[in-house]
């Protein structure tokens, strides 16, 4: 009987011994979260990694140890170990949409765009209203260079949480992203894909100038790649009048970037240059910023004038915000600077009030001389656009101008212009 007794006795102890070992393990374990959790919650996620990586080793299996482990190790910057860890808990959880949707974060914050949207749809799939889910994949349309897919994306996660004004934000600034590339969406909203427009200018000048006065008309087509307008002006100055047409269009070159090219023609050249040429480079880089080349060239009947710009804009918020220095080389360099703070104030691509300004310094020739005049300027303006309907809007401008010259005068100038599209 003692015999039979004596396996089954170490037995039991051997397993008394093992499960306080592991009671112990645990134990530790909880004091490494808890630790963690303190750090974390002060901001201190050097410390908090220390003690995620601890209670980790204590317990290999911790599913919070590992997937918080994971988190700040994206946060930090060390991402290659965090979508390691991430995909080690997929390995046994391949439908946890929490660990999915992290990971797909973590392989956007790296540009691994193709896995990270695999992750991210496959959240979405399997929580279709879960907002996050689509925040995220917003978020990585927009990265990547796919604002349209970005707007579809967050109008998903506004209408799974209509009281979340980030949501808002962020589909204004998808939209704002369209529009610099002059996309379809970006001004255009469901199937609406042409845009036309009647303006009238008015200009009133000191020092008993008489006034000037521009009409204009444009119809744009909206395409997959660009956009294409058709447009006709006509000027009258000086008792005299003037008409021009031109082609204006957008289109995409590469990854974040694209072309405004505008050839424009007066057959009288009375007022106008006889032909006009221009193109301009847009190239996005980083986040949100937006450097550009551009090149203008004026045939005038009795003279050519080549003009080279150098510009560079930035997204805040609901903020754009634009630098451009044009350079003008003639008998000697004219420099011409000009900013621009444009605010969008109904969470959409349409409706903004914007702030400009400028100033610049050249010159001209005298009168019956030889000698070389300088000349400087400085220009303020503001414009307002609004959209009433899907369809109708309104564009008004105002700008007042203070040239120094040979003959100093002060030009103020207002517009309004009818917008229609369909």
């Amino acid at each position: 009987m003692n015999r039979a007794l004596a396996p089954a006795l170490t037995a039991w102890l051997a397993l008394a011994g093992l499960t306080g070992v592991t009671a112990a393990w645990a134990e530790a374990a909880d004091a490494e979260l808890t630790a963690a959790k303190e750090a974390r919650d002060r901001g201190d996620y050097a410390a908090a990694i220390g003690h995620y990586r601890l209670a980790l080793s204590s317990d290999p299996q911790s599913y919070e140890a590992k997937f918080q482990l994971a988190r700040l190790l994206s946060y930090t910057r060390q991402r290659e170990e965090a979508i390691r860890l991430y995909t080690e808990l997929l390995s046994a959880r391949p439908t946890n949409s929490d660990v999915l949707l992290a990971r797909g974060r973590t392989l956007a914050w790296e540009g691994r765009w193709s896995e990270s949207e695999a992750d991210l749809r496959a959240v979405t799939t399997l929580l279709p209203e879960y907002g996050d889910a689509w925040a995220a994949l917003g978020d990585l349309y927009l990265w990547s260079d796919r604002p349209a897919d970005a707007i579809q994306a967050y109008t998903r996660w506004v209408s799974v949480q209509p009281n979340e004004p980030a949501a808002y934000l962020a589909r204004s600034k998808a939209y704002r992203a369209l529009e610099q590339r002059s996309q379809p969406q970006a001004t255009q909203p469901g199937s609406l894909r042409w845009l036309a427009h009647v303006g009238d200018t008015y200009s009133n000048f000191s020092a008993g100038r008489s006034a000037w006065s521009e009409y204009d008309a444009s119809v744009r087509g909206y395409f997959p790649r660009g956009s294409l307008a058709v447009e006709s002006l006509a000027a009258r100055r000086f008792s005299l009048t003037d008409h021009a047409f031109a082609l204006d269009g957008y289109t995409d070159a590469w990854s974040r970037a694209y072309l405004n090219l505008r050839y424009q023609y007066s057959p009288n050249a009375t007022l106008y240059p006889q032909r006009a040429v221009r193109a301009e480079l847009f190239q996005g880089i980083g986040r949100g910023w937006e450097p550009s080349l551009s090149y203008d060239h004026l045939s005038f009947t009795s003279t050519n004038v080549d003009m080279y710009g150098v510009g560079l804009g930035k997204y805040v918020g609901n903020w754009y915000l634009r630098w451009r220095t044009l350079f003008v080389p003639s008998t000697t360099l004219g420099v011409s600077h000009r900013g621009v703070a444009r605010y969008y104030f109904s969470g959409n691509a349409d409706d903004y009030v914007e702030l400009n300004g400028g100033f610049s310094r050249g010159s001209e020739l005298l009168p019956h001389s030889v000698l070389l005049n300088v000349t400087s300027s400085w220009t303020g303006g503001a414009q307002i656009q609004k959209f009433f309907t899907p369809r109708w809007g309104i564009w008004l401008t105002g700008s007042v101008s203070d040239e120094h010259t040979s003959n100093p005068f002060v030009e103020r100038d207002a517009s309004v212009t009818l917008l229609f599209r369909w």
